[in-house]
């Protein structure tokens, strides 16, 4: 095995030819720019506007809103260089493709594996968070189902190991068994999965009706809960303003990122769209804009509505709504819950089977996961694996450990997104004419030569100001504080070293912040996710090395 051949890239016109050049692709064309900027918003506000959003303001307080603006920052710059992609390489594959495209095919192959993470697990967590709302909804009601069809396995053992009283404990204690098991597991999870997968499975037209009905309904409640709750602000609510500091504002970074992951679910429909070089960068740079306003907005209000500390729950807007004791908008934020998380579901499933669609095309995995459905022109197969790839596990984990193992799979391939740009040959002056004649995206080029370092400087000296103890804290490798500021320290020496490239070569700037403001949000990773992403990778790897690498499509040029 030839080491370069790890690195084999493939070529642009062997991808278009796969699809991009609407002749080769069997899917059917049917999204315009206002569909996919309502598969943006239908895939970003969901669980992290209904469920995450609550353990990140529990964290940081009101300044919860400057994560907010660091991550949309981060997701602009990202999403500017998913759209420069798109406008290049017009095909299915999202970060996958882009990889293939400018590091090569192990990379690839890394990221496809880390888009399957992002996409299929994080469905698992929406999947436990639909189920919440919707179970509360069935009791206004009065339909109440056993504790042990709507809580998980995990969760309720853990309840019963810590003699902790509530749904978890009764779960444990009611639960039938057959021999010695006790059967627990969360039925809403499992059922809303089933008739997500079949609708994914049935069409993109039909699952974009539905969609852009389910973005109407959610964007009219979610006004209507700003509105009601801007009555009940308190300002002496927003102080502190961040009462754990700014290490408690990016504690929140998994839950915050997990709120922004969908935007790039729409670089997977480039082969549905009509015009996907036109209309892909504006649907994706469009819902993030909306999102980021609606996200901010949301997160002022709540938090001048209760104190931060009282956030720390799964239902945060129906939370804040019970203490203030307005009892009928409990109704409307459950429907409006269970719609939101329907649309995620919804947008995630029909993204990975597109991947892994692209990745079979390629070699990468067996051919049936190419295959195109005669009738419904969707990967049947592909989508039927991937509903039981979020299915099953929603037997045995819980959402914790999938909210923080999706957002660092996603923030890896954002880096490698923005690294790609970088990389990428400059066009020509005819070329850039023609993209811009006909409407296509690219990114605007402005020399980093001398602009990043001087940013570096004038960022380092800024925070210095502000928090004069934040980088002797982020140095001190005392005991326990090793594993916490190591990621820091990696980040900084990262951003220095970019400011010396950048005097030598003519990159991007762009792309370049959209590479370094993601790095940063990987500092706020835990040690643990790390360790469980590196797990993930390697059995990836050792999928690839046993049989993508030797069916390749480009092993056999």
């Amino acid at each position: 095995m030839s080491l370069s051949n790890l690195f084999r890239r493939k070529p642009t016109s062997t991808i278009l030819k796969q699809g991009g050049d609407g002749e080769h692709s069997g899917l059917n064309k049917v999204l315009n720019v206002k569909d996919l900027t309502f598969f943006g918003i239908a895939a970003i506000i969901g669980g992290g506007t209904f469920s995450a959003i609550g353990n990140a303001c529990f964290s940081g307080g009101p300044g919860v809103i400057l994560l907010y603006v660091i991550c949309a920052i981060a997701c602009g710059f990202t999403a500017m260089c998913y759209a420069e992609f798109a406008s290049r390489v017009p095909v299915s594959g999202s970060a996958y493709t882009y990889a293939y495209v400018s590091f090569g095919e192990v990379f690839a192959w890394i990221i496809g594996w880390a888009l399957l993470m992002e996409y299929s697990i994080g469905n698992i967590y929406i999947a436990f968070s639909w189920s919440g709302y919707f179970t509360n909804l069935l009791e206004g009601f009065h339909i109440h189902l056993p504790e042990w069809l709507t809580i998980n396995y995990k969760s309720a053992h853990a309840a019963f190991l810590e003699s902790k009283a509530g749904e978890g404990l009764l779960a444990w204690q009611n639960a039938p068994t057959i021999g010695s098991l006790k059967i627990i597991f969360d039925l809403p999870a499992v059922v809303i999965n089933i008739l997500i997968t079949y609708l994914v499975y049935k069409g993109t037209k039909e699952s974009k009706n539905f969609s852009n009905a389910m973005v109407y309904i959610k964007l009219a409640i979610i006004v209507l809960v700003i509105i009601v709750g801007a009555f009940y602000i308190d300002i002496d609510n927003w102080t502190p303003f961040m009462p754990n500091g700014f290490g408690g504002v990016m504690a929140g970074v998994s839950a915050v990122f997990f709120a922004y992951i969908g935007f790039d679910a729409v670089s997977t429909l480039a082969e549905e769209s009509e015009n996907p070089q036109r209309d892909l960068p504006r649907g994706m740079i469009y819902s993030l804009i909306i999102c980021t306003v609606i996200y901010i907005v949301l997160a002022l209000v709540i938090t001048g509505m209760v104190k931060y500390d009282l956030l720390g729950v799964s239902d945060p807007l129906a939370e804040i709504f019970a203490l203030k004791g307005v009892k009928w908008m409990l109704f409307i934020v459950s429907i409006a819950a269970v719609v939101a998380m329907t649309s995620v579901m919804l947008v995630f499933q029909m993204g990975q089977p597109r991947i892994w669609m692209t990745m079979s095309r390629d070699g990468l995995m067996p051919k049936k996961f190419a295959e195109i459905h005669p009738k419904h022109k969707t990967p049947g197969f592909a989508t039927i694996i991937t509903g039981l790839v979020v299915g099953i596990p929603i037997f045995f984990t819980d959402e914790n450990f999938v909210l923080d193992f999706t957002s660092i799979g996603t923030l890896f391939a954002f880096v490698l997104v923005c690294g790609g740009v970088l990389m990428l040959s400059p066009q020509s002056e005819e070329e850039l004419v023609v993209r811009a004649t006909k409407g296509k995206f690219r990114i605007p080029y402005i020399n980093a030569k001398l602009l990043f370092p001087v940013l570096v400087i004038f960022c380092a000296g800024l925070v210095h100001y502000l928090f004069p103890t934040y980088f002797s804290s982020s140095f001190d490798f005392s005991e326990g504080k090793m594993a916490t500021n190591l990621p820091l320290v990696v980040f900084f020496l990262l951003s220095i070293v970019m400011s010396f490239i950048t005097l030598f070569k003519n990159l991007s700037l762009i792309p370049l912040l959209g590479l370094i403001s993601c790095c940063y949000l990987l500092t706020g990773m835990a040690v643990s996710n790390w360790k469980w992403f590196g797990v993930w990778l390697l059995i990836g790897l050792v999928f690839y090395f046993a049989y993508g690498f030797k069916n390749s499509k480009l092993n056999k040029r």
